[in-house]
């Protein structure tokens, strides 16, 4: 990073009101014009815009700490004090270690079938309808379901879960009123994960037991258990819930695209991961720094709330030709749509294999997907997405 010294840029602009939350990318546009970090007066925070300080920010938990930092406000930073999202090595391994066994490939391996299999049912379920909602009726019940069965969850405790996730995230972003909405909700979250999860009702074989047994040979401390169990709950649902609803947006607004995608269909992993990288899940985290940072040129004190902007990155002009175009024949791999570094998502590759099973069922059960209806767009602080998607589908006569 270059250390000649300029005068620090800063915007207005604020990226957590409603409309910017519909169509951030204008805004996302000129604040890399402005410069590597950006001042948010709005919210008394830097912002790191452009794709290689994000990565390198995230690759760096020692100067940019997720301790006490991961939210914008103080408040709920203190109530997810040491969990491990709001944690840094050694401790946040400590966390991640618990379940690392479960998401190893070769236990992913293992699942890939039985998922694929429940992929087609729900798939040739919604297409009998010939029009459906591509996310209430498909991108929200399928990762719901497998990450419940994973867990261990009871069948009757899963219907309140999307709620009470969709707060977990808002609550990350500045207290505004979206915020305010969902601190009840995050209480009840907790609450409802502690019951729901408890060690008696939990299937033995199960996500939520290996946790539970975890705690009880000291591995990690008895009160990390509920709040670990909290944040996969939460991540393991919503970012590939919208990434899939996502994906099927673009098919529906895109027929060429769905037909080039039939004709080959390996071509259904690199669709995802561009949609990844195009409407990332997840827009963004906070971070502070630990000491003073030259952010190539420009200084940010110690202890300053930088905001990682994951969705300005990936549309990033510097790193991505035409980056606002979607283009499946890009190889994307090295998007930050999951993070990087200590703190990269720890289910990606459930959440990969969760969205080419669904997804590779539509391309093999139906020969288009059109427009329904006038998507809607969801509004959190944090997550990007729609909440509904009307469809029309034409089965594939074989």
């Amino acid at each position: 990073m270059r250390s000649t010294p300029t005068s620090p840029p800063s915007s207005a602009v604020d990226l957590f009101a409603d409309d910017t939350l519909i169509d951030p990318y204008p805004a996302y546009r000129e604040l890399r014009e402005q410069g590597p970090a950006v001042f948010l007066t709005a919210y008394d925070t830097w912002v790191l815009p452009r794709y290689e300080h994000v990565r390198s920010a995230l690759g760096d938990h020692r100067r940019f700490s997720s301790e006490r930092a991961v939210a914008h406000d103080d408040s709920v930073n203190d109530l997810m004090e040491g969990s491990v999202l709001a944690s840094d090595p050694p401790q946040h391994d400590q966390l991640r270690a618990v379940l690392a066994e479960k998401l190893a490939p070769r236990a992913l391996a293992d699942l890939r079938a039985a998922i694929a299999e429940q992929a087609d049912r729900l798939v040739a379920s919604v297409v009998e309808r010939g029009t459906f909602d591509a996310v209430r009726d498909l991108a929200e019940v399928f990762p719901v379901t497998v990450v419940a069965d994973l867990l261990g969850l009871p069948e009757d405790a899963r219907d309140t879960l999307l709620p009470l996730a969709d707060a977990g995230f808002n609550v990350l972003g500045p207290m505004n009123q979206r915020a305010r909405d969902a601190l009840p909700l995050n209480g009840e979250l907790f609450r409802y994960v502690a019951t729901a999860l408890a060690s008696g009702k939990v299937r033995p074989d199960g996500w939520a037991a290996a946790v539970h047994r975890a705690g009880e040979r000291g591995d990690i401390e008895p009160a990390q258990v509920v709040r670990l169990l909290v944040a996969y709950v939460v991540a393991g649902m919503d970012t590939t819930i919208n990434a899939i609803g996502n994906t099927v947006e673009v098919f529906a607004r895109n027929p060429g695209l769905f037909q080039e995608v039939r004709a080959e269909r390996a071509l259904v992993a690199r669709a995802f991961e561009e949609c990844l990288r195009l409407e990332s899940p997840a827009q963004g985290f906070f971070r502070v720094t630990t000491e003073e940072v030259d952010v190539d040129g420009v200084r940010l004190p110690a202890r300053a709330k930088v905001l990682l902007s994951f969705g300005s990155a990936n549309r990033d002009e510097r790193k991505w030709e035409r980056a606002d175009e979607f283009d499946m024949h890009r190889t994307p791999l090295d998007h930050v749509g999951f993070g990087y570094g200590v703190h990269v998502c720890a289910g990606q590759g459930l959440a990969r294999l969760e969205a080419r099973a669904v997804l590779g069922a539509l391309v093999r059960r139906v020969s288009s997907v059109e427009p329904a209806g006038e998507p809607v767009r969801r509004l959190n602080n944090v997550i990007r997405g729609l909440s509904s998607l009307p469809v029309t589908v034409r089965a594939h006569c074989a």
